[in-house]
């Protein structure tokens, strides 16, 4: 018995062998080509991902420009309406000057009374908060 199973296990080993040697060769074969597959699906992603840049880069080129533009617009827009006020400061303080070097005296009397109502605004504002107190 012991010479027969020796003999069977010596003749099942090139078998065994075998089937792990073609069991081996199928892994490796399913290794490389999942390697295949996974490089080539990164591929793929990086040149998707080439395609998506040089479509977002013209787009955000465009984005900036129209925002400098755009403060640019602002700027000179903002500097039109100063150079406006000014003018109209200037205008008005020349008016006033001339009124007041052709009319000194009623000019004093407007300045007074402007000045008593203004106190007379301040004092009530004040008493009416020191009531809510």
């Amino acid at each position: 018995m012991n010479f027969s199973s020796s003999k069977v296990a010596s003749d099942t080993m090139p078998a065994v062998r075998q089937v792990s040697d073609d069991l081996l060769q199928s892994a490796d074969n399913a290794v490389n080509s999942t390697r295949h597959y996974a490089n080539d699906a990164l591929d793929k992603a990086e040149n998707k991902v080439r395609e998506l840049r040089g479509n977002v880069d013209p787009v955000v080129d465009m984005l900036a420009t129209k925002a400098q533009k755009l403060a640019r617009q602002s700027m000179d827009m903002a500097a039109e309406a100063k150079d406006r006020a000014q003018q109209s400061l200037s205008r008005a303080a020349g008016a006033t000057t001339r009124y007041v070097s052709e009319q000194p005296l009623r000019s004093v009397l407007i300045a007074a009374a402007v000045g008593a109502s203004v106190a007379l605004l301040v004092a009530a504002a004040r008493k009416r908060s020191n009531t809510r107190y």
